[in-house]
């Protein structure tokens, strides 16, 4: 009996964890088909970029709806519902015949994705206490780099066996195994901890996120997570024509650096797990940062001295981005650990802030020239010393 309740949260974790990979596997297997995309719908590198950022704002957009509304109806119905626009999202993508087109259908696609995102953090905060929510949520991490990994080498395989629609499709066989992975998931919110206002709903909602912005420790730790996960966006946004355009990569070439970047992102999320046993998660969250910053702050010295080469982007990246394995499970879960009655709200609060920051982060990097890895480099530096300034001045001691 013991050993089939340990598969059966085994089984939820790797269910919970394909949730929340809707954005990653969205994001980083149509990045090596960034320069295809740009020359069949001859539009610009820009012009691409933009269809990151969009997908950017549909994520902040959807949390915030996504949450409360799972916080009235229970999580599961939500999510399936989330799952299905997803699904039919990513199928006008791989139809678009125009980059405004494909710009529309991503919004689609974020706007249902992310209903995952955000349900599967408040199952983890419904199922497990304040410090078994942060090892569980290492444990999510496992799974969800495992599609930084995965992701772009398929998708750069795609590109040069089929197309960059194909991998749009592909998108489509995940979501729909998710939605019936997540028909086997049960409720994980009971009756009576729902939210009761039948009355007003939008109402109730503002004054919920209203509540949760004048909660410093809640935006403290909200912060930190969000500013250090908008530096990886600044990577996401700019690597490809960066690594690819600039330092010469081929698309197959590029994929195994993404995924070696996220290999390190996921070593060090199950380092986390195993120190949170002996180390408190905001002492590892704070050495995270500190580390994150000194790690970008030498990528921009090398990059701008011209030190290093292709070497003096890709050491420092690793580092600075393996620094987030401990960063993100812990921010996430000190923000949402005194948040009862109101955890889809104050998890959809979390992802709103990452994604509008994200949006920021990917817009700020594509007002600067493609030819250069430093705008990248500096946008991805700037968030991550403004999340170490968050952490030092907004959390508690």
């Amino acid at each position: 009996m013991r050993r089939m309740t340990r598969l059966t949260a085994l089984q939820r974790i790797l269910t919970l964890g394909a949730m929340t990979a809707f954005a990653p596997m969205s994001i980083d297997m149509y990045l090596p088909g960034f320069t295809a995309l740009q020359h069949d719908l001859r539009t610009t590198p820009e012009a691409v970029q933009r269809t990151l950022v969009v997908f950017f704002i549909g994520l902040a957009l959807g949390q915030a709806f996504w949450g409360p509304v799972s916080d009235r109806y229970g999580r599961k119905r939500p999510l399936l519902m989330g799952i299905v626009l997803y699904v039919v999202g990513s199928l006008g993508c791989a139809l678009a015949t125009s980059i405004d087109a494909l710009m529309a259908w991503r919004l689609l696609q974020a706007l249902g994705g992310c209903a995952g995102i955000v349900i599967a953090r408040s199952m983890v905060r419904d199922l497990y206490e304040p410090v078994d929510a942060a090892r569980v949520f290492s444990r999510l991490t496992l799974v969800l780099g495992a599609a930084p990994i995965l992701a772009p080498l398929a998708g750069a395989a795609l590109v040069q066996t089929w197309s960059w629609r194909a991998i749009f499709l592909v998108l489509v066989a995940f979501g729909v195994a998710c939605l019936l992975a997540a028909l086997a998931l049960p409720e994980s919110l009971a009756p009576g901890a729902r939210s009761s206002a039948r009355q007003h709903p939008v109402r109730n909602a503002l004054r919920t996120y209203g509540d949760l912005l004048r909660d410093r420790r809640f935006i403290g730790f909200a912060l930190s997570g969000a500013l250090g996960q908008s530096a990886m966006f600044a990577y996401i946004a700019g690597a490809p024509f960066a690594l690819m355009q600039v330092y010469g990569l081929s698309p197959a070439q590029f994929g195994w650096v993404f995924g070696a970047n996220a290999l390190g992102l996921i070593a060090a999320s199950q380092l986390n797990h195993a120190l949170l046993a002996r180390v408190a998660s905001d002492a590892l969250l704070r050495r995270a940062l500190r580390s994150l910053t000194v790690w970008a702050v030498s990528m921009v010295v090398l990059i701008a001295l011209g030190a290093g080469g292709l070497w003096g982007v890709v050491v420092p990246l690793f580092l600075a981005l393996s620094s987030l394995g401990f960063s993100f499970p812990n921010a996430t879960a000190l923000a949402l650990a005194h948040q009862s009655g109101r955890v889809g709200s104050a998890a959809a609060l979390i992802g709103s802030i990452q994604f509008t920051l994200a949006a920021v982060s990917g817009t700020a990097v594509g007002l600067f020239s493609a030819h250069s890895a430093l705008p990248m480099a500096g946008v991805f530096c700037a968030f991550a010393v403004l999340a170490l300034l968050a952490n030092q001045r907004l959390t508690p001691r």
